[in-house]
């Protein structure tokens, strides 16, 4: 696989990016320098996207620690059909993805301020998480908002082992100049 961001997307990426830039100058929202944003945030992000070819148009897919909104944003760009939820515990994290979403007149993006742990279900149809927690956590948490038989992506610097009671796909990539990654695709073991 090969992460790739379609050419429409770029001007909406390039905006969220001096977005990124000017609220972090004040809000120190990350450590990441300039020159590794797109790569780390964007095109690390834009490997999901094939993903969502699979989901039917009004599907939900959340976004457990989006932090600023990543994947969460490039995932509502690329399919603005789908409705996708923004969810972290960090309030200054979650005003700034919401800004984003206003400026880029995304409104299927749904930034959620709260703990996975603490919020009504949210009944989605596909999960996903960037460098999050544990696959434990991260699946305690899908268990509480996906629906029955949707997938699980989390993107991980190496592959890892499923949990017991779930199978594990790993899907390799590399990013240009960080290296090698996985997306690890989660669904309930099928027992037999």
């Amino acid at each position: 696989m090969e992460p790739l961001l379609p050419d429409w997307m770029k001007e909406p990426v390039a905006q969220y990016l001096d977005l990124l830039d000017r609220w972090s100058r004040t809000h120190a929202l990350t450590s990441l320098e300039m020159d590794e944003r797109f790569e780390e945030l964007i095109l690390d992000s834009a490997i999901l996207l094939p993903f969502l070819d699979r989901l039917a148009p009004g599907s939900k897919v959340v976004d457990f620690g989006t932090g600023m909104g990543i994947p969460a944003l490039v995932l509502a760009l690329g399919r603005p059909d789908l409705t996708v939820f923004a969810l972290d515990k960090s309030r200054k994290k979650i005003a700034f993805v919401k800004q984003a979403a206003l400026e880029l007149g995304l409104s299927n993006l749904r930034p959620v301020a709260g703990r996975a742990e603490e919020l009504a279900p949210l009944g989605a149809h596909l999960g996903v998480a960037k460098a999050v927690g544990t696959l434990d956590l991260l699946l305690g948490w899908w268990e509480r908002h996906g629906t029955p038989g949707g997938a699980f992506l989390a993107l991980k610097a190496a592959p890892e082992a499923a949990p017991p009671g779930y199978a594990v796909t790993a899907h390799g990539y590399r990013l240009p100049t960080r290296g090698r990654r996985a997306v690890l695709e989660l669904s309930r073991a099928v027992s037999g």
